[in-house]
């Protein structure tokens, strides 16, 4: 990784959880808690400027953030910490006010994301699967790789049968059965030649790797055909991909729980920072859609009822909310140190993946 692809790394994360915190802070100004603090990162203090009642602060680690809220706890809290007026401190607003501070930050993150998806999409176009019988590039290890192919083939016919969109050469290699075909192909120059591909069984997968069946395939991939779109169809993509994401990652969640994934497929922090990086090389779409992904992680993993995110704190609220009072502090303290356990042995674990596969390359 490079300094530029480092620090873009770097940005990327900073930038998504000061969106975050962001939420918590001006949902809490606007119910009119009293802000102590308001941190972009941890650590020692690079930089600090009291504006009004609020310390604003830059610390030296960029990877994180928090919004100190007077009275947050007023049951044993430090004297520092309570409100100047009672009635402006956190615990004295209503429940649902409290909920609202909560909820603020995972839901701007979610706002976020679709802001980015959608000003990518009015900017750049949305990218889609070309319907055309034009090879678009090859899976690595499957037989059209080494079969004579190029990039910009286009498939004319199939065993002399013509191919008139991409679709009719799906069908015609799953109903090979594993017999050669022959393809007739024609060059970008114009050339015509014929290359005889023979079918292998294939496991299909879905989007988490779980394969679903086997079919017969080559391995040949389409292209990409660009769609301009305006500006409403552009937030109709950006809302879309959002919530298509969001319920991907919920998913992933429910499959952790149900065995059927590992979590050493899951990402850590050196992953997130490598890929960062290599999409910054690409550019600033590539690095804007994936500051879009993260920020959509940020926020669906935050609303997880575990003590210690944001979703743990909503969940001690929904129990307020049913019993008319709120659980008492020694079983939150026990909740969130669990909730800490918990959360810091999946960042070790991952951490611990993310470098095993640095070191297999």
């Amino acid at each position: 990784m490079t300094i530029a692809s480092t620090l873009a790394a770097i940005l990327v994360l900073a930038i998504v959880i000061l969106v975050h915190e962001l939420g918590h802070f001006l949902v809490g100004k606007w119910c009119d808690v009293e802000i102590k603090v308001f941190s972009m990162g941890f650590g020692p203090t690079v930089f600090a400027r009291t504006i009004g009642e609020t310390v604003y602060r830059v610390a030296l680690v960029p990877l994180g953030g928090y919004v100190r809220m007077a009275g947050y706890d007023e049951e044993g809290g430090d004297a520092e910490e309570a409100p100047s007026d009672p009635t402006r401190g956190f615990t004295a607003k209503t429940l649902r006010q409290r909920a609202a501070i909560i909820a603020a930050g995972p839901a701007v993150n979610l706002v976020f994301a679709a802001v980015l998806f959608s000003a990518c999409a009015f900017a750049y176009g949305v990218s889609r699967p070309s319907t055309e019988p034009v090879v678009g590039g090859f899976v690595a290890g499957e037989a059209a790789e080494a079969a004579g192919f190029a990039e910009g083939d286009r498939i004319l016919s199939i065993d002399g049968v013509s191919i008139p969109a991409w679709d009719r050469l799906v069908e015609a290699v799953l109903a090979s059965e594993g017999r050669a075909l022959s393809f007739e192909v024609q060059a970008p120059d114009g050339a015509r030649r014929t290359i005889q591909v023979t079918p292998r069984v294939q496991g299909r997968t879905d989007a988490f790797g779980e394969e679903i069946d086997r079919v017969y395939r080559i391995g040949l991939m389409p292209g990409e055909a660009v769609e301009k779109v305006g500006a409403l169809g552009a937030i109709s993509v950006g809302v879309r991909q959002t919530a298509g994401y969001s319920a991907m990652i919920l998913e992933t969640v429910v499959r952790l729980v149900q065995g059927r994934l590992s979590a050493g497929d899951l990402g850590g922090p050196i992953l997130i920072a490598r890929e960062a990086s290599a999409r910054a090389r690409k550019g600033l779409q590539p690095l804007l859609i994936f500051m879009a992904l993260i920020s959509v992680n940020l926020g669906i993993v935050n609303l997880l009822p575990i003590p210690v995110l944001d979703g743990g704190h909503l969940m001690f609220m929904s129990y307020e909310a049913v019993r008319g009072r709120p659980l008492s502090l020694r079983v939150r303290e026990y909740a969130l140190q669990a909730g800490m356990v918990l959360i810091g042995g999946l960042m070790i674990f991952v951490v611990f993946h993310d470098i095993l596969r640095i070191v297999a390359g």
